[in-house]
């Protein structure tokens, strides 16, 4: 049995990833799939990797996300999220870059509710004046 090492839940808009740290070679597997097959831009894969290369922990963990909600953009910043928090129950003295960095924070920047006789949150029918 694979024994999970440290779990580490992230958040961004509506996207949550749970994430599994776990002995091993630096595979990182979300929802199945790869990480480079799940997420098709790669800007989204480097911020997945973002807190192994600010601690140096790069090929020395295998990591198995789930995430669910959201886009891909979001979930991308979830996995960060939580991979941080992860890391950080690992090794406590991975803490302060990661800090420093801002991958422990949650993101709380949510999408604004549409209102009603608007067309969105802040765009309003044109005016007729006549």
């Amino acid at each position: 049995m694979i024994k999970n090492i440290a779990i580490g839940t992230g958040r961004r808009k509506t996207a949550v990833a749970r994430v599994f740290l776990r002995e091993g070679s630096g595979k990182i597997v979300v929802n199945g799939k790869d990480v480079k097959e799940y997420f098709t831009s790669e800007a989204q894969v480097r911020i997945v990797n973002q807190p192994l290369l600010v601690t140096s922990n790069t090929g020395k963990y295998d990591i198995l996300i789930n995430v669910c909600g959201g886009g891909l953009n979001g979930q991308a910043a979830a996995c960060l999220h939580g991979l941080s928090r992860a890391l950080t129950q690992v090794d406590p003295n991975a803490r302060p870059s990661l800090k420093a960095n801002g991958y422990l924070t949650r993101d709380s920047r949510m999408v604004e509710r549409k209102k009603y006789g608007q067309r969105g949150a802040r765009r309003r029918f044109q005016f007729s004046k006549r």
